[in-house]
Parts: structure tokens; sequence; C-alpha cells
């Protein structure tokens, strides 16, 4: 039996009514969301909001709204940042920490069992290898259906409810940025600051916008006329140019710090930090990650743990506890930020965050320019092709929970016919 003591709490906005759980039974609550969790962010927040919000009533659905706008601009995946402030609403920060464990322990085994067969197995088998070559165009559709999902929500004026043409102005410049191998931690910084200028209630805010607009460009066509356009690895930062135990969990670390809007952003840092700048893993096989976190009860952020055990298992001589523990470390590197911000404290980061709303998700967001480069290999021949294009016919008509996951599990069976290799 749950321990449930009814606690009545007034913030500034209205009113939050709660259970204070024992921390086993918060655990187990958070637990049951985390086996449920198929389908993706948004199937997981509906599922979280109608178990917490429209079941238990923990808070209201207006307090609800106000906290997930806010934790949409924060880097980590949504879902399981919401469970963490559901988590502190019971039990404080040791609650937060509980129930963010909880949520994401199903996907994390599963994904660390599926990593292990994968890496230690996998390769040598024919019927393996045809399912995941089927997967990989499956996966680049999902990439551009999540990009346009993410699109859709930041090109608004949270203020006014209005498209933002500003903003979309901002991400085709951070798409072009991207293309011309400008480094993603520039873009942000230029674009958060030149919007929280335009946003600023100074008269001289518009003027200082242009002006960092203007020097910022100027700077980068003098670089580029003296020096050349930046090479490709410019866009990483070197923090994993080889897969040490060290440079897996900082990996980790600095990706959930760019995952504003879950895991698509952190995707292609991720992809250039260890495919194209330290080479220990292959885009094939990266993309084969992706597409496992698609189809499991998890954010899908998890991919982490399938690089890390990839880097880990091969950097240290094929050793399976390495392969282990660089799993471990780079997830732990990967939901640190979003742990962390609800336990440091929501009402510093409410404040913070308010700032820098639209403009760091203008930078942020990911375009096709910048997130799909991964992808077009694998989409390279007539099998391909008409698998990427009837994979995205089925996402933008179908918007059930077990999309993805039937998507996925369909896309394995149809590579044993398509692909198989006698």
């Amino acid at each position: 039996m749950c321990r449930y003591s009814l606690l009545k709490r007034v913030s500034k906005y209205d009113i939050h009514f709660y259970y204070d759980l024992s921390l086993w039974d918060l655990f187990v609550l958070f637990l049951g969301f985390g086996l449920n969790a198929w389908g993706g962010a948004v199937a997981q927040i509906a599922l979280i909001q109608e178990g917490l919000v429209k079941e238990r009533k923990w808070i209201t659905p207006a307090t609800f709204k106000k906290v997930y706008a806010v934790y949409q601009i924060l880097p980590g995946p949504e879902a399981a940042e919401l469970c963490c402030y559901f988590g502190y609403l019971s039990r404080g920060r040791v609650g937060a920490l509980v129930a963010g464990i909880a949520f994401i322990l199903p996907g994390f085994l599963a994904m660390l069992f599926f990593s292990y067969i994968y890496v230690v197995f996998g390769l040598n088998n024919k019927y393996l290898l045809a399912s995941f070559k089927a997967l990989q165009p499956i996966v680049a559709a999902m990439v551009l259906r999540a990009v346009h999902k993410i699109a859709e929500e930041t090109m608004v004026n949270h203020a006014t409810g209005l498209f933002d043409r500003k903003i979309l102005a901002f991400a085709i410049l951070a798409g072009l940025n991207t293309a011309l191998n400008i480094n993603f931690f520039i873009s942000l910084a230029v674009f958060g600051l030149a919007t929280a200028a335009f946003g600023s209630a100074s008269k001289f805010g518009p003027a200082a916008g242009w002006g960092i607009l203007v020097v910022a460009y100027a700077s980068a066509i003098t670089y580029i006329a003296l020096l050349g356009l930046p090479s490709e690895t410019a866009l990483g930062l070197g923090v994993a140019h080889t897969a040490d135990l060290g440079r897996l969990s900082a990996l980790g670390l600095v990706a959930g710090a760019l995952s504003f809007g879950g895991a698509y952003t952190s995707f292609p840092f991720v992809l250039q930090e260890a495919v194209v700048i330290g080479g220990w893993i292959t885009q094939k096989v990266f993309l084969d990650g992706v597409a496992l976190a698609n189809v499991l009860p998890a954010p899908t952020v998890i991919f982490s743990t399938f690089v890390g055990f990839w880097g880990g298992y091969h950097y240290y001589g094929e050793s399976v506890g390495y392969g282990f523990a660089g799993a471990i470390l780079m997830t732990v590197g990967m939901f640190i930020p979003c742990f962390s911000f609800t336990i440091i404290g929501h009402n510093f980061f409410d404040n913070l965050v308010k700032l820098f709303h639209s403009s760091v998700l203008s930078a942020a967001t990911p375009l096709p320019g910048t997130t799909l480069d991964a992808t077009t290999a694998s989409v390279n021949a007539v099998s391909s092709l008409m698998l990427y294009f009837l994979t995205l016919a089925v996402l933008y008509n179908f918007k059930d929970k077990t999309t993805n996951a039937v998507v996925v599990l369909v896309g394995a069976i149809t590579g044993q016919f398509l692909f198989l290799q006698n």
C-alpha cells in the first residue's frame, strides 16, 4: 500500500496539490512511467501529464503548462526533467533524483543489453546487419520528422503566440554557419546575445542586436578571406578524440548540456566528436545506435549508452567490462545537466532562462542542413529511398505513441527481404 498524505502548497501562480510518497513508492511510480515510455518525447510527456496531472492531480493543468514551458528551453529530455520536477514536489531533492533515475532505468538497461549484443555479436550476423541497413534510412526520416516538430514549437514567439520571422532567420543562419563549418557554440552565443538585445526594453536594444550580428559576420568573413573555410573538425570541440573513459564521460556531459529540445540537438555534436574528429565509431554504426534508441521505452538521448559502450569496448582492446563502464559514464554525463536544473533549484533557472528563451532555441533548433548531413549517406539506393519516404508518410499521418516502435519493427523485418546477403 502506498502511504499518501495530501499536501497543499501555494505558489505565486496557483495552488499545488500533490502526494507525499515514500521514496520506494516514488521509485515504483516513476518506474512504471519508464516501462511505458514508448513513442518518443511527445508520448512520454502525455503519459506523465495523464498520470500526475489529470488522474492524481498533483498540480493543476495551468501549472503544468508553465512548468513544461520552462523545461522545454532547458537542456535535457523534457520527460526526464518533468519526472525530476514531480519527484522534487514529493520528496525534495532526493525525490527528484529517485524519480528521474526510475524513469530512465528501464530504457537504459534495455539499451545496455542491446549494445552488448550488437557490439559483441552483431557485426558478424548477416540477419542483424540486414535489419540495421534497413533501419538507417528509417532513422533518417525520424530525424527529419523530429526536426520539424521542434521547429513548429521554436519558431513561435512565446510572448505573443505568433510566428516569429526573426527566430526563423536566426535558425537559417545557424544552419548556414554549420554548412560553413562554424562552431555551434559561436552560433549559440551570437544569436543568443542578439535576440536578448532585440527583446530588451532599452531603446538601444535593436541597435545592439544589429551590432552583434554585424560584428560577428564581419569577423567570420575576414577569417574566411584570410584563412579559408574552417575544417570539418571545427564543428566540434575535440573533447573525445579518443574513447577513453574520461573523454566518454566528458562527451556525455557536453552533449547533455547542448540537448535543447531533446536528443536531436545533441545528436550532431556527438556525431561530430565521435565520427568526424575521433573516428572511433563509423557513421553507419552511430545511426544503428540511434535506431535502437528510437524503438526503446526511453528518452532518445539514450543513444549515448550505445556510443559509450562501443567506445569503451574498442578503446580498451575489446573489453566487455570497459564497454559497460563507457556506457554508464557517458549516460551519466548526458543526464547530469537534466537532473541538475531541478535539483539545484527550479526558481533560479526559471528566472534565468526567460532572458534567453527564444534566443537559445533559435540557435539550437536543428535544421535539415545541420542534423541530416549524417543521414544522407544512408539514403543512397532505390530500396533505401523507398523506406525513407514511406517512413515519412507514416510519421506524418499516424501520431499514435506506438508509431515509432511499429515503424522500426516493420523496418527490421523488411530488411530481411531487401538487404539479406547470402
